[in-house]
């Protein structure tokens, strides 16, 4: 390898794991934020689960009447019950895996932000998600 390729590939690798390092800190903040999800809804405080939904979400939430009454009266076993089996982060948008559902998320100026969630699969098909904006 001639030096100055060595040194050009020398000078990008830490750009390349500085880039890894971000997806992970971003994947740590996604699968946080849809721990406090479940959490709010599991400890009957849906004025904290409200909070951490996308703005699209709350106002498809919120045509079934307002949005702490709908989210109370959710099955709080359906949202992001245990620990996380798996998170994916594509770019602003992020799924987090658990045993029965998933959480979709996007990244907001103000953190990550639940976009779908109580999410089970359909193959062939889109997931079908208790909380979700159209």
């Amino acid at each position: 390898m001639r030096p100055a390729a060595a040194l050009l590939l020398m000078s990008a690798l830490p750009l390349g794991l500085a880039g890894c390092g971000d997806v992970e800190q971003r994947a740590s903040a996604a699968r946080s934020a849809a721990l406090d999800f479940g959490a709010a809804l599991r400890a009957s405080d849906p004025e904290r689960a409200c909070a951490a939904l996308a703005p699209g979400t709350r106002e498809e939430v919120e045509q079934d009447g307002p949005c702490p009454t709908v989210l109370a009266d959710l099955d709080p076993a359906t949202a992001a019950a245990g620990e996380p089996v798996a998170t994916d982060v594509y770019g602003e948008q992020a799924r987090v895996v658990f045993a029965r559902d998933s959480v979709f998320l996007a990244s907001f100026p103000d953190g990550w932000k639940v976009t779908a969630a109580g999410c089970t699969p359909r193959p062939g098909r889109p997931a079908r998600c208790e909380v979700k904006a159209d």
